[in-house]
């Protein structure tokens, strides 16, 4: 019998503010990339529940995902390939004190060119894809994703 094959789940944020984007800096195998705040989702935990989490640990922001602006399938090669949801949303709080994830170098705030700048740069195209949709006012609401059985 062969082994099922199962994507990597994975959740973002798309953050906007006064026209520039929230992303993370992260060291990834030595190298130096940019991301918007994302990860894994982790057992037990809802997409919209692990977006938040995952958004606060990378960037010290507290935030709500308030509406889905994409789902993403990513071939990296043959052995990974990600499922990714995107969501936008409002910042809640700012915990400037809190220590980051240890991947995460520092955040900042950029505008579309100056994320373009950096494509070279970017953890995965789905940065700009996911980032671009939300400028086209892509917004599904949360009410499409059903959770049962989790614990949050």
């Amino acid at each position: 019998m062969s082994e099922i094959w199962k994507p990597h789940v994975a959740v973002a944020a798309v953050i906007e503010r006064d026209g520039r984007f929230l992303l993370v800096e992260e060291e990834i195998a030595g190298q130096h990339v940019f991301n918007q705040p994302a990860g894994h989702l982790d057992p037990g935990e809802s997409l919209v529940a692990a977006c938040a989490r995952e958004t606060l640990e990378e960037s010290a922001w507290k935030f709500a995902p308030e509406a889905l602006t994409g789902i993403y399938l990513l071939r990296i090669d043959e052995a990974s390939t990600y499922l990714r949801f995107t969501f936008c949303g409002r910042l809640i709080e700012h915990f400037p004190e809190q220590p980051l994830d240890k991947e995460i170098l520092c955040t900042h705030w950029l505008t579309r060119e100056e994320i373009a700048a950096r494509r070279n740069r970017l953890r995965s195209p789905l940065v700009e894809v996911s980032i671009d949709d939300y400028m086209a006012g892509t917004r599904l609401p949360l009410s499409a994703l059903k959770a049962y059985g989790l614990d949050h």
